[in-house]
């Protein structure tokens, strides 16, 4: 039975705001409340980051109420989180301080709404972030612009424990130190659990507190849930370290505030944490705000107060109707099989074994799975090394971070002849809910142009199975571009062609006008309208290419001859993608006649938002594609 939703509307938050005088209660209250419309923002938004939500509300609320000096005006102290994802938390406190608009408590991760993570276009987010590890490098930046313009104020940038495995937060901390960064605070939210799972058994940290300090660094240490311990670290802060920058270690619980998210209930032994990502079931909703509402009506009793007046909102969203399958699953499923005959593949991961679908391959071959944390460049450049000692790496991580931190140690692998299989999950436009920092839109530009290097998308359960059978034979590395959205029925039964390199298929029978796109995304909407188009007596011929970097001169001289029309669809930015490589190709052929050529695809920053409401927004649709179409077939015919 579908139940309300229930927040706290602002008018409690500024009802309790006045009616507790001291510090350390009212900010307890304060983070109470923030908690709830935490947990409602991201049950209606479907998905978000409950854990490390919690574990930094009371750092937070005690940053904003507490410490920081003029926070919302244009010069005064600034707080950012680098890892991101935990801003729920802070959307939540910031509205209801009466710093972002009431409304949109309701808009977590839509169109138009808050960002899955932080961007700037929303109010007192100074950067973005998400892609982890730049925190301080633009903490640093910003203090440096201060002092060369004459300014002086406080900035305080939250990381998370796992974040720390990034290597550029190392290479940041020493010129800090040695420009004696006094303004510069780093608050660690050391909650010990990264992503789903333990940083101690992903890639321990050691003894922070020393390699901080080796840095030239201040040292503080302090319980980062409890707010009297918060404001006796930042005065001794101050107190302690006025000429350097400092760090304060909170200790935390993933999930603190409730002992259904909390990671202290989590069952001996149990080694996936299950709140860091995605929304509560309905069980777990109802039990968690049970146990928020009764912390929140317990503080505001003994401070003298009536309980908590909440607002009733709709039910969440229904759940859509059962979806197709999810590729990096399917693909983890194949990896297992063909590793069980082949001894030389070796699966190397960045702290994303769930998401990337390896949790079969590394409780079969333990010892050939290989965990390196958020370390994407050291995990490429071991590839390397297993490449040369005649082994067959596959290495695993969202494709948004493995085609770009580690560019370079790809591009090193290739001039040394290396043949490495690089699987990227989370690819493309969709899901577009955790925001830009996560959706990979340019990865095919920027490893298109590696040498030997092939970009693969397949687009259904078994065009995955014949991909990795290709990277197990290929000459070459492979670059698996896998999307993660579910798959569309209609591709999904889509039958089994032989992969040939450059070679398309024809997916849907059709006249002279042609639409070339890969991936269950843009196959799914290509699809659509054709469907769409039928009406208008538009036969849409649809072509699968998943070969992003690749064309077969012949085999698209053929397509062409057949072709009044050619539009090229896709799952990126349209520079330098696959409309690129097959206009360049058109090009050369030196063909006598050539059809009308149009390329589709991204060419702004992605939006977030809930998929059909992105792709509206970056015309790609199947009823925009269909009119394009329509638009293509009148010009064709002048």
């Amino acid at each position: 039975m579908p139940f309300p939703l229930r927040r706290v509307p602002t008018a409690e938050f500024e009802r309790v705001l006045a009616g507790i005088g001291a510090a350390p209660d009212r900010t307890r209250a304060f983070a109470a409340l923030t908690r709830i419309n935490t947990l409602y923002m991201i049950t209606r938004a479907g998905s978000g980051h409950l854990g490390s939500s919690f574990s930094a509300c009371d750092i937070v609320c005690r940053l904003l109420l507490d410490e920081l000096s003029d926070p919302f005006e244009e010069h005064g102290d600034v707080y950012f989180s680098s890892k991101g994802h935990d801003v729920p938390s802070l959307y939540a406190a910031l509205i209801g301080l009466g710093q972002l608009p009431e409304e949109q408590v309701h808009r977590l991760r839509r169109l138009g709404g808050l960002p899955g993570h932080p961007d700037v276009a929303t109010a007192h987010m100074p950067f973005n972030t998400g892609s982890l590890g730049m925190g301080v490098s633009k903490a640093k930046g910003l203090i440096l612009s201060d002092r060369l313009r004459g300014r002086s104020r406080r900035v305080f940038v939250l990381m998370g424990d796992g974040e720390l495995q990034e290597g550029q937060v190392w290479e940041s901390l020493g010129g800090a130190a040695r420009n004696g960064m006094s303004e510069l605070t780093l608050i660690i939210d050391h909650n010990k659990i990264q992503s789903d799972t333990l940083v101690s058994a992903v890639a321990d940290l050691g003894d922070i507190e020393a390699r901080f300090a080796s840095y030239g660094w201040g040292v503080l240490r302090c319980d980062g849930n409890d707010v009297n311990a918060l404001a006796k670290v930042f005065t001794a802060r101050s107190e302690r370290f006025p000429d350097r920058p400092a760090v304060v270690i909170a200790d935390t619980v993933k999930g603190a505030g409730c002992p259904t998210f909390a990671a202290t209930s989590m069952p001996a032994g149990e080694w996936r944490y299950r709140f860091h990502s995605g929304a509560p079931g309905d069980e777990d909703y109802l039990a968690a705000h049970a146990e928020l509402m009764a912390s929140a009506d317990a503080l505001l009793k003994s401070a003298g107060l009536a309980p908590l007046r909440l607002t009733d909102e709709d039910p969440r969203p229904a759940a859509p109707a059962a979806a197709g399958p999810r590729l990096p699953e399917v693909y983890g499923r194949v990896l297992l099989k063909r590793a069980a005959d082949d001894p030389r593949i070796v699966a190397l991961d960045a702290d994303l074994v769930l998401d990337t679908g390896l949790i079969p391959f590394s409780r079969a071959f333990p010892d050939r799975f290989l965990e390196f944390g958020i370390a994407e460049q050291d995990m490429v450049s071991a590839a390397g090394g297993l490449a040369a000692g005649g082994l067959l790496p596959f290495v695993h991580s969202f494709s948004c971070f493995l085609h770009a931190r580690p560019n370079e140690q790809i591009y090193n692998n290739a001039t040394e002849g290396r043949r490495v299989v690089y699987v990227g999950s989370l690819a493309g436009l969709l899901p577009a809910a955790p925001g830009h920092s996560h959706q990979a839109v340019r990865d095919v530009s920027a490893l298109g142009a590696v040498p030997g290097l092939v970009v693969l998308e397949p687009a259904n359960a078994r065009e995955v199975a014949a991909a990795v059978d290709h990277c197990l034979t290929a000459d070459g590395s492979v670059y698996l571009r896998l999307v993660s959205a579910p798959v569309p029925e209609a591709v999904a039964a889509l039958p089994a062609a032989p992969l040939r390199t450059g070679h398309g298929h024809t997916v849907r029978a059709g006249g002279r006008i042609v639409a070339i796109g890969s991936g269950p995304v843009v196959l799914g909407q290509l699809l659509e309208a054709a469907w769409l188009l039928e009406s208008d007596g538009v036969d849409l011929r649809v072509v699968n290419l998943p070969w992003l970097n690749r064309v077969d001169a012949d085999w698209l001289a053929g397509l062409a001859a057949e072709a009044d029309v050619l539009l090229v669809v896709e799952n990126h930015y349209t520079h330098g993608g696959q409309a690129d490589t097959v206009a360049r190709a058109l090009l050369e052929a030196g063909l006598p006649d050539l059809p009308v050529f149009h390329g589709l695809g991204l060419t702004e920053v992605p939006a977030c938002g809930a998929p059909a409401e992105v792709l509206q927004a970056h015309g790609l649709s199947a009823g925009q594609l269909a009119e394009r179409v329509r638009a293509l077939t009148a010009a064709a015919a002048r």
